[in-house]
């Protein structure tokens, strides 16, 4: 039970938050002015999984893999529906989240792995660092390798330890992650060597930055590495529970795909227990927050990159849920993600919505907690007021995605119409590949995306069409720099 001192303070900002015009104004102090004290503003803990689908969590109806803490983080907070990511791809994705730009402006369209982000990028960590936060990144960055502008220390972080180039991030046994610029050796990774999986240093780091700036506003970004690939987790108790659940489906369906076995070891049992092991560290990052007494003071997101990669085994979880497509495609199961969000006396528990948002709303929503006003050059909009149960929150027109196709080589993109998708409303129109034919669906009549309605309503066709046409600038060419800073899984 909070003291009657939290309960006032709780309440004060509280009032304060629902009644606010427009951004927080003031509430980004921290200090006394002018003799009165001011709340200090949130801290903003945002955790991504990679390539964890729509429907691999509990409470967006997964049967076979425990999410237990997730699970409880949704039944604290707000759950939402129709929540989606930047792109159906990683760095595209990033960038999107990182700029506040929609695919169709943002910096990094393409997806080789170590293309920076420029110079000139504002990133939600430059604006919130000007507000005072101290920001702190964890975990797989793919927006710049060394020797780049875009590395997370150049765009706003006061710290990092993770991955830079994310095809380094396929590595969960690797030599050595980064620590700033320096390299941080983990041990007993050496040749074959399994002594030290990545994915629970870049935990106990991020648990470490937010114990280390309890007492002033942090922004702490932790985009986790796992599930995606290389598909492996520590041989421990998580993973022995899984084991036995699926030895004999794994054997069984090895059997019928004679010279295409799915791996050797247990595939359903190694993404179930990476699943959990994400689970069980997204419940240590919210119980530290409220062992340091921050529930009250820290707002927490937990997402996703993209949806579902499409391994053999995936179908056997509905990883997607009932959503058609995965990872790479921009059918819903590649771009819908779940999402949820979690601030204890200011977002009802057991609440859900859905609000159609996106990455690229990410920074605008921060910049409204941190009682600042965002770019005008920002595509996105602040969720603030669906998160507090107001109501004037402000629809979308549209939320657009493209992924133009990349000659990794040259740096240049093709001179075609991309492969893109729309979202207008109930109406969602797709180009599956580079100027194919735009396909149309009803999203509250068809989730699944399984009848193509474009013949039915040429008028609504015609008017995403045109949405599509406005909604991209041309993509700079985007190169990676020439050398790679680490070497097979190193």
């Amino acid at each position: 039970m909070p003291s009657d001192t939290t309960i006032h303070g709780l309440l004060d900002r509280r009032t304060f938050l629902a009644t606010a015009a427009g951004p927080l104004a003031g509430c980004g102090a921290t200090e006394h002015q002018s003799g009165t004290h001011t709340e200090r503003p949130p801290n903003i803990v945002f955790i991504m999984a990679d390539d964890l689908g729509y429907g691999e969590l509990g409470c967006y109806g997964q049967e076979k893999i425990q999410t237990p803490r997730i699970d409880q983080m949704a039944a604290e907070g707000m759950r939402f529906s129709d929540a989606y990511s930047g792109c159906s791809v990683c760095a595209p994705a990033r960038s999107v989240l990182m700029t506040g730009l929609h695919m169709g402006h943002t910096s990094v369209r393409s997806n080789p792995g170590g293309v920076p982000i420029l110079e000139s990028d504002v990133t939600v960590a430059e604006l919130l660092k000007e507000q005072g936060y101290a920001t702190g990144c964890f975990g797989k960055w793919g927006l710049g390798d060394i020797g780049t502008d875009g590395v997370p220390w150049k765009q706003g972080f006061d710290e990092f330890v993770g991955y830079l180039h994310q095809a380094h991030a396929h590595y969960y046994y690797p030599l050595y992650i980064f620590d700033i610029e320096r390299r941080l050796p983990l041990d007993g990774n050496e040749g074959d060597g399994r002594g030290t999986y990545s994915h629970d240093v870049i935990a106990s780091r991020a648990l470490d930055f937010i114990e280390r700036q309890k007492d002033r506003p942090f922004f702490c970004y932790v985009p986790f590495t796992i599930p995606h690939s290389e598909y492996t987790a520590p041989d421990d108790d998580i993973y022995a529970e899984y084991k036995g659940q699926f030895e004999e489906l794994t054997l069984r369906e090895n059997a019928n795909r004679p010279g295409r076995l799915i791996r050797p070891e247990e595939p359903h049992a190694t993404l179930a227990a990476m699943i959990t092991r994400l689970d069980r560290d997204v419940g240590r990052i919210v119980d530290r927050i409220a062992e340091l007494g921050l529930d009250e003071d820290t707002i927490v997101f937990f997402t996703s990159d993209n949806g579902a990669a499409a391994a053999l085994w995936t179908d056997y979880f509905l990883s997607s849920g009932q959503l058609r497509g995965s990872k790479r495609t921009f059918y819903e199961g590649g771009i819908r993600v779940p999402m949820i969000v979690r601030w204890p006396g200011y977002i009802a528990s057991s609440s859900s919505s859905a609000h159609v948002w996106g990455f690229h709303d990410f920074l605008a929503t921060a910049l409204e907690l941190a009682g600042a006003e965002p770019p005008a050059s920002t595509d996105g909009r602040s969720v603030v007021p669906t998160l507090l149960g107001r109501s004037e929150q402000r629809a979308h027109d549209y939320l657009y995605w493209e992924l133009p196709r990349h000659n990794s080589e040259t740096g240049k993109f093709r001179d075609e119409v991309p492969a893109q998708a729309i979202r207008a409303g109930k109406w969602k129109a797709v180009r599956p590949t580079p100027a194919a034919p735009l396909e149309l669906y009803d999203l509250v009549e068809d989730v699944s995306e399984s009848r193509d309605i474009s013949a039915e309503h040429p008028s609504v066709l015609a008017n995403l069409e045109q949405l599509l046409e406005n909604a991209r600038v041309p993509p700079r060419a985007q190169t990676q720099p020439d050398h790679i800073w680490w070497e097979s899984k190193g």
